[in-house]
């Protein structure tokens, strides 16, 4: 019995993001030196990283902000 086979007309292009590559806007969660999740405000990708933190205690936790080129350490 042969599959059915599913065509798609127009595949949407993936936007792959690299984890060496910083964001140029916005915030992003690294964990354990990879850029992971981009968040629009900081207050955003606090909440975010303390809930990582909190169900796995042992990363390293760090918020990056594009502006300023800085790391914030999440304890």
């Amino acid at each position: 019995m042969n599959k059915p086979k599913h065509h798609v007309e127009n595949p949407q292009p993936r936007q792959a993001r690299r984890a060496d590559l910083a964001p140029a806007t916005g915030y992003a969660i690294v964990v354990d030196g990879r850029f992971k999740t981009e968040f629009v405000d900081e207050n955003a990708a606090m909440k975010a990283a303390a809930e990582l933190l909190a169900k796995y205690p042992m990363l390293k936790i760090e918020i990056y902000d594009a502006s300023s080129k800085s790391r914030a350490l999440v304890q």
